[in-house]
């Protein structure tokens, strides 16, 4: 799979995924570093890669904004660091399977997570 990495995105999660197998983009020191989120949006569209944030607006937003997208991963804890985000983004990656991830967003929580549209839709 593909994967953006946000800025607010531990950049230890390059390493996790590529050795997962995973072709990972990370634009911090890049000219693209501080672009509106839309932009970021659109970077990930474009790679055709599954944006991974700890942006909770994405998944308010994206679901009303765009039928069609290559999938978002929120991680929004009570209390983030960089353990706890690459243990959520370890959990779905175990238990979401690569077509499960088009045109739905994903909001992993401490200890719960939700999927729109639904995972049963």
């Amino acid at each position: 799979m593909k994967f953006l990495l946000d800025e607010n995105f531990p950049k230890a999660a390059v390493a996790l995924l590529e050795s997962a197998g995973h072709e990972v983009f990370d634009f911090r020191g890049s000219g693209d570093e501080g672009i509106e989120d839309s932009e970021v949006f659109q970077k990930a569209q474009s790679l055709k890669a599954i944006l991974l944030t700890t942006d909770r607006d994405f998944f308010h937003t994206i679901p009303h904004l765009f039928e069609n997208h290559h999938g978002v991963v929120v991680i929004a804890l009570r209390q983030p660091n960089r353990k706890a985000i690459l243990s959520r983004m370890e959990w779905i990656l175990s238990q979401i399977s690569e077509h499960q991830f088009n045109n739905r967003v994903f909001q992993l929580r401490d200890s719960t997570w939700l999927a729109y549209p639904s995972i049963a839709d």
